[in-house]
């Protein structure tokens, strides 16, 4: 994949993250006074899940094997409190609406994943 190929790639999951959590708030009690604070969240995201989230599923191997990889929903639910906790402005209240709100975001990368590969 050329470098061109892989900046378009990771703009467009910046991009469905920020989607995702718009679509999220419409549902689910989050904070954001406007667009621009869903487009800075869907960047934190990326970066969060850049740098801290392969260290994670590296330490959390056996709990995932254990429960099949349903643990990573509960480590994406971590990076969603943490893209919470490090942006004035976007707030998500609680472990419980962060896991929702990962589901949201998992599934919305996937559908668009799916799209993008047809």
């Amino acid at each position: 994949m050329s470098g061109g190929e892989e900046l378009k790639r990771k703009i467009y999951r910046v991009l469905v993250n920020a989607l995702a959590f718009f679509i999220a708030a419409q549902f689910l009690p989050m904070v954001a006074s406007t667009p621009l604070h869903f487009l800075w969240a869907g960047i934190v995201l990326g970066l969060v899940n850049l740098m801290i989230r392969p260290l994670l599923i590296l330490l959390t191997i056996p709990l995932n094997l254990l429960t099949l990889g349903v643990f990573t929903l509960v480590i994406n639910t971590w990076m969603i409190m943490l893209t919470s906790g490090l942006l004035p402005g976007f707030s998500v209240p609680g472990f419980g609406v962060a896991f929702l709100v990962s589901i949201i975001v998992s599934l919305a990368n996937w559908v668009f994943k799916e799209m993008r590969s047809e």
